[in-house]
This record gives structure tokens, C-alpha cells and sequence, in this order.
């Protein structure tokens, strides 16, 4: 059963017998590679038969080597020349043939030419398909599809048999080590026929032995009072006794009919062991609530009043001295749902403003392309309003092109003019805004006067950021050593909520207008969150703030943000490029209210007159102390760090809590040695959390080494608040934030107040 070939395992999982696009997709063909206007060449490309890789060769007839790459790694397929490469390298009248194929890593885009439009849309149809019905398989068939492959790839001599040598060679690919005396001891339990090999039922033997959940079995095992079954009744029990869940029995009926696997089972209104799995697997199992899974907070507050997923230098996809500048990094940061985007301008040639990180190496894309681009994707993820902050270093007149631009391209979703009918006394709510862009930046006047006639162009005093945040030499001298800007009023007619001022101190903010908002370098505003807790927190109540990575940060390395969301920051902005812990706690914090990019600041943090202070923790309302415990069971199909063949993990499991200081915690298990596959721990901790609204929980999986660091293997980052009690899964993330398609951990959560 498992060495069916793997397009008939894909076909019946998913009902694709006789899709074409899917057998166009394994018989492949000859597409043209563009690199550059000087490197485009001709190359071979196929599905092969795992449905899950595609390879190339330079020519039809040779042997295929090793895969290119997973349609795993795949984010998107684009019909037509969206990327720079295919504008920049190819003609209009290839159109309709070019697609490019869009990575989750930092890997290149593949930018290709079909030889006729109908190929091409075959392609990008019969792409899409595969990634679509791989998205949508069951756990159960995810996990069978790996061992699957595993299985073909330790058959060397392809005769749909195990031999005792191939066993060993697939449980090493798996990420399972274990010594030849048990090795052997396994071969023999399932070879019946003892024949030396392992065929038919007896690798389906040998499957189900791999894949038992002994952890899962004790829990079914315990409720199954019915004939060896679960009823309703027995999953109710289990439902509001281990889940501490308000369940009905109709609920329990409902989870039945949705997970149950057995027909006759489902029919008695019993759930199997294999049903009970299932539903541990999917959204009502796993340990993000799934209550919070859509937009449930209110989005009729001032924009103030929440927190905005924001980025830094978003044009760039490397580091920011001569990494690449490229539109796809705005649809990334976009498809991830970040609402505020960076467009650092700059004078470009043909009177064309260009976007890049100004006196260094980093190339550069068209102004006009960026913001198509942002158009293009803004609303795909989320329906809330993106702001475009504009970084601009151009003269009068590019000035005057940014303003057509941004008015032609973006239309009638740019806001031009406060809402209504009357000068507005605070700001709109994101729901008001929906599928509207804001532009922050400066402004001639006042929103007041923002029908009055004015100049065309004034001085602007103000440093931008990249002046304030580099070097030691004083404002003033760098105010002397460059000439001033001036601001052109067409540009300055549509900046209207976000309006940027210089900072200088709480006083005078206070006396601003609620739509002048500062930037602040990342050391500035630290210290106003750590010293002047209380009144950035009040300030940041009626007034926006937007924060942004040091100059010094070359790497574009990232600071940790969740100091300055416990100080009422709205815009932390973060290099969306650089994946780590703090991309990792950005993904946590936004993964609630239907990834809209918004989250609703907590009540203490929407009050002028707050006495909260994260960093002193006085009493008042935002103390609600809950004791977290938490029970790291098991971990299920780690992946392999190492190409080596013999390389297995030796997997630990951190549990961290981030959130205001008296919360920062973290512990650790024991590492389990060479098992990646099934490791098993059953370790209890306990952490006491004071301020739950402001916490994020982070569950880190690493591969011990004793003699450098530890290697991250995946992680999973959820509010406090978005926990689900009782046993869960926890799916894992890879570094880039992208899901690992059969990775995960078992635990048991238990939060109570103190």
C-alpha cells in the first residue's frame, strides 16, 4: 500500500485521477530562464513523481539529478512580468507568457518564459493546483506522504521491498537513531514471512508501529468507555475535564461528524483512536485559541489605540550597506500583514524618484513600481489601512512626480482629506479605513489649513531618519553640512493623519495637534520606555509614534520590540528581512485578530490618565496574576538539520515568556539523543505571569550541541491570552516564520489565577 507510486497516493488523497494540469506538470518542459538582459537559457523542468519537488537540467535527455526545489518552499506562482527582473530583462510582448515562481526563503525568484501564453497559464494553474491540495491534506496523509517518500528514497534497488540495511537507512533519513540490536529486533517483529525483507502488510506493520502515539494512546485510552470507543458522552467528559472547555453534547456530536475517519463508527456517533487524533491535529485542538483566529477585537477605536504591524527599510531583502532592493519585499512584508511600509526616496534619473538606502550599495527600484506593487498587495491578507512611510530625501520636482504617483496609482483608496464633513478632533478607526492607504510624512501646514492656498515649496527643517540616527557629530552640525530640503505642496497635501514632527519632550508634544507623530530611534525610544514609562504610555494614548532600528544596525539586525508595545508604541518598526527571535515575537503578537496586522492596545494602555508603568508595576487593573503550567509531552517529525545522512537531532524544548519585566522567563527540558522523529520528554514547568495581556508565550525547539550553540530547529510564538488549555498541538515555524509542513509538539496547558 505504501509503495503505490507517489502520484496515485497524491491523486487519491486529493481526487486529482485525471487532472491535466497535474500530468502536464510530470511530463514537464522547456522553459527560458531569465538572470539578466545577458543570461537566459533554456531549461527542462518537471514534477517529479513525489508531487512535491521540481528539477531542471540544461537538457531533456539526461538522468534527473537531485530536485532544485520543494514545492514546500514555493510562496506564489505570477502569471506575466511582475518581478524587476522580467520588467527589466524581457519585452511587453512576452507578457503573456512569463510567470515567475516566488520563494518563503530568501531564495532568488525564478523568473521563466513559456513558449506560448496558454503554456504559461498551464504552468501557473497546475502550480497553484499542487500547492493548493498539498496545503489541504490531513495530518494523517502529510505525515504518510513524508514516510512515504522517505520509504522510495531507502529503496535503492526499487523492488517495493525493505531490507533490513534499507530500514536503517530510512529511519536515519526520518531522524531516527537506534542501535542494530533493536534494529534488528523491529525487522524481525514485522517480517512475518521471514523472508529477509519487508513487503505489502508487512511494511504496513511496520508503519503502524513507527507512527504510534503511546502518549496519545494513554489519554484516548482513558476516555474510551464505550466498547473500547469514545461515545459523545466519553469525548464530552474528555472535553471539559482535560480542555476545560464549556462543550455541550451537540458539540461533541459536531467534533464526531467533522474528524471521524470510520464510517460505521461515525454512523454509531463513536470516535476512533484515529479520529481522535485528527481532531488534536486541527484547529480545535491546537493550542492557538481558535476564537481569536478571525478579527474579534474592536476596530471602532482611534488608530492610537492600537498596535500596527510596521517595517524598517521594507524595499530591502538582504542587509542594508549592498543587499538587493526589489518590490517583492513589499508584497512579503504586505502577504505577512505588516500595515506601515518604509519608501526610502531619492532623486532618480529621467525625473523618476528611486527607492534604495541612500550612500550605500544597495541597488534600486522605481518609486512608481514600489507603490504599484504596495497597491497590488496591500489588502490581500488584511482589509485594514496600510500607511506608506515616506522617507524623502528628493527635490521639488521628484517630489511632485512621488505626489502623481501616489494619487494616479492608489486612487480613490489614497485619503487626500480628513474624513467627513469637519475637522476632526481625533483619529479615524482602522475600521473607518478599510482598503485606504495613509501617507506619513512631513507636512507645510496644518490639517486645519488643508484647503487654503499656500506656496509651493517651503524649507523643512527637521532631520529625516537616517540623519538622525547616525553618527555622534550633533543635529546642528549635520543641519549645517547638508542644505536644507524643501517640501513640495502636492506632496504635502496628502499627508494627513500622520504628519511627522520632531520630538522634543512630553510638554511640547502635548501641545501638538493628535495627527503630529514622531519617529524615534530604537535607543531614544528604550530609554523613554524604561526612564519615562508612565508618560510615553499617556503620550502614546492621543498620539502615534513609529520606532525604528539604529543606523549602527548594518545587518539589519533587529531590536527586541515588546519594551516598547508594553509603552504604548503603535509602529515598532523591524526589518521584515531578517528573521529571528525578534521577527519570531512580531509574527506572536500579530497572530491574533485575523492576522489584520492591528491588535487593540489593553484598556490601561488607551488611558490618558493611566498610572500603568511596565517597568515599576504599581497595583491597578492591569494586574491579573495567573500561574502557567505547562507539560512539554512530545515532539513529532523534526526535520533534519544536516544534509549528512547519518546527522540526527538531539531536540530540547525552551519554553519563554516575554512581557513586561517582572514576566520574562524561560525554561528548558533535557535533550533527547538521536530522536527527531518521536522524541519524548513529559516536562512540567510553571511560570507566574502578572500582566497577561502584555505577554507573549514562545515554544523554541533546538538541537543541543555541547560545544557551540544550540541549533534552531522551529518555533511557535502566541499571545498569553490566545492559549488554549488542556492537550494541544503546537505547529512549528521555520526561521523565515513559514509553517513546517509535518513538524510540531504535544502539550498539556494548564493557566489559573492566582
Amino acid at each position: 500500500i505504501l509503495f503505490q507510486t507517489d502520484v496515485d497516493f497524491f491523486n487519491k488523497s486529493r481526487g486529482m485521477e485525471e487532472d491535466a494540469d497535474l500530468q502536464f506538470l510530470l511530463s514537464g518542459g522547456d522553459l527560458l530562464k531569465i538572470r539578466s538582459n545577458s543570461w537566459k537559457k533554456h531549461r527542462f523542468y518537471k514534477l517529479n513523481e513525489d508531487c512535491k519537488t521540481m528539477w531542471y537540467k540544461s537538457h531533456k535527455t539526461l538522468r534527473p539529478s537531485n530536485p532544485t526545489f520543494s514545492v514546500d518552499d514555493i510562496a506564489a506562482v505570477r502569471l506575466g512580468r511582475q518581478t524587476e527582473g522580467l520588467r527589466k530583462n524581457t519585452d511587453d510582448k512576452v507578457e503573456g507568457q512569463a510567470f515567475s515562481i516566488m520563494f518563503k526563503s530568501r531564495r532568488k525568484n525564478l523568473d521563466l518564459i513559456a513558449s506560448s501564453e496558454e503554456e504559461a497559464k498551464q504552468w501557473v494553474a497546475g502550480l497553484e493546483k499542487i500547492i493548493s491540495h498539498m496545503s489541504k491534506l490531513n495530518p494523517q496523509q502529510k505525515t504518510g506522504h513524508w514516510i512515504f517518500n522517505s520509504m522510495c528514497k531507502a529503496d535503492k534497488n526499487c523492488d517495493n521491498k525493505m531490507s533490513l540495511k534499507e530500514l536503517k537507512s530510512f529511519l536515519q533519513d526520518i531522524n531516527i537513531e537506534i542501535d542494530d540490536e533493536y534494529a534488528q529486533e523491529l525487522f524481525e517483529k514485522c517480517d512475518h514471512s521471514q523472508g529477509g525483507y519487508l513487503e505489502g502488510e508487512e511494511i504496513e506493520h511496520f508503519y503502524k508501529i513507527l507512527t504510534e502515539r503511546e502518549e496519545i494512546d494513554v489519554i484516548y485510552t482513558t476516555y474510551a468507555k464505550t466498547n473500547g470507543f469514545m461515545s459523545a458522552e466519553n469525548l464530552l467528559e474528555f472535553l471539559q475535564k482535560e480542555q476545560r472547555e464549556p462543550a455541550s453534547l451537540s458539540d461533541a456530536l459536531i467534533l464526531i461528524d467533522k474528524y471521524e475517519l470510520d464510517g460505521s463508527a461515525k454512523e454509531k456517533k463513536l470516535m476512533t483512536k484515529d479520529g481522535f487524533l485528527m481532531y488534536l491535529h486541527q484547529m480545535e485542538g491546537l493550542i492557538f485559541n481558535p476564537a481569536h483566529k478571525g478579527v474579534h477585537q474592536d476596530m471602532t477605536q482611534p488608530l492610537s489605540h492600537y498596535f500596527i504591524s510596521s517595517s524598517h527599510n521594507t524595499y530591502l531583502l538582504e542587509d542594508q550597506l549592498k543587499g538587493p532592493s526589489s518590490t517583492e519585499a513589499y508584497v512579503r512584508a504586505l502577504m505577512k500583514s505588516c500595515r506601515c511600509v518604509e519608501l526610502d526616496c531619492w532623486d532618480g534619473s529621467d525625473g523618476e524618484p528611486v527607492i534604495y538606502h541612500g550612500y550605500t550599495l544597495t541597488s534600486k527600484i522605481l518609486f512608481k513600481d514600489a507603490v504599484q506593487a504596495i497597491k497590488d498587495y496591500a489588502f490581500k491578507t488584511s482589509e485594514y489601512p496600510v500607511i506608506l512611510s515616506l522617507e524623502c530625501h528628493c527635490s521639488v520636482d521628484q517630489q511632485k512626480v512621488m505626489a502623481q504617483h501616489m494619487i494616479a496609482i492608489l486612487g480613490s483608496a489614497l485619503v487626500t482629506k480628513p474624513l467627513g464633513d469637519q475637522m476632526p478632533k481625533d483619529f479615524p478607526s482602522p475600521e473607518e479605513l478599510k482598503g485606504r492607504f495613509l501617507i506619513k510624512g512631513k507636512r507645510l501646514n496644518k490639517l486645519e489649513d488643508c484647503f487654503t492656498p499656500d506656496a509651493s515649496a517651503i524649507e523643512d527643517d527637521d532631520v529625516t531618519e537616517e540623519e538622525e540616527s547616525g553618527g555622534e557629530e550633533s543635529q546642528e552640525e549635520r543641519k549645517e553640512e547638508k542644505p536644507k530640503l524643501k517640501l513640495a505642496k502636492e506632496l504635502s497635501d496628502i499627508v494627513i493623519y500622520c504628519k511627522s514632527v520632531h520630538f522634543h519632550g512630553f510638554e511640547d508634544a502635548a501641545a501638538r495637534s493628535f495627527y503630529e507623530m514622531s519617529s524615534f530611534k530604537e535607543s531614544t525610544a528604550m530609554n523613554l520606555a524604561q526612564d519615562s514609562a508612565n508618560k510615553y504610555i499617556q503620550h502614546n494614548v492621543e498620539k502615534l509614534s513609529r520606532v525604528y532600528p539604529a543606523g549602527t544596525r548594518t545587518d539589519s539586525s533587529n531590536y527586541n520590540p515588546v519594551p516598547l508595545w508594553n509603552g504604548g508604541c503603535q509602529m515598532v518598526a523591524l526589518n521584515f528581512q531578517t528573521p529571528g527571535l525578534e521577527m519570531d515575537l512580531n509574527q506572536g503578537c500579530f497572530l491574533s485578530n485575523g492576522k489584520s496586522g492591528y491588535i487593540l492596545k489593553p484598556a490601561y494602555l488607551m488611558d490618558k490618565d493611566t498610572e500603568f508603568d511596565p517597568v515599576t508595576l504599581t497595583r491597578g487593573g492591569w494586574l491579573k496574576p495567573k500561574t502557567f503550567h505547562v507539560m512539554v509531552i512530545s515532539a513529532q517529525q523534526l526535520p533534519k538539520l544536516s544534509k549528512k545522512s547519518t546527522s540526527i537531532v538531539d531536540p530540547l524544548v525552551k519554553v519563554q515568556v516575554f512581557g513586561v519585566p517582572d514576566d520574562v522567563a524561560a525554561k528548558e527540558t533535557d535533550y533527547i539523543e538521536n530522536n527527531g522523529f518521536s522524541p519524548m520528554w513529559n516536562a512540567n514547568f510553571q511560570f507566574h505571569v502578572c500582566v497577561p495581556e502584555l505577554a507573549l508565550v514562545r515554544f523554541l525547539v533546538e538541537d543541543y550541541d555541547s560545544m557551540t550553540d544550540n541549533d534552531f530547529i522551529g518555533q511557535y510564538t502566541l499571545p498569553f491570552t490566545s492559549l488554549q488549555n488542556g492537550y494541544r498541538h503546537v505547529p512549528l515555524l521555520d526561521k523565515n516564520g513559514d509553517i513546517l509542513p509535518c513538524a510540531g509538539l504535544f502539550v498539556h496547558i494548564m493557566v489559573l489565577d492566582d
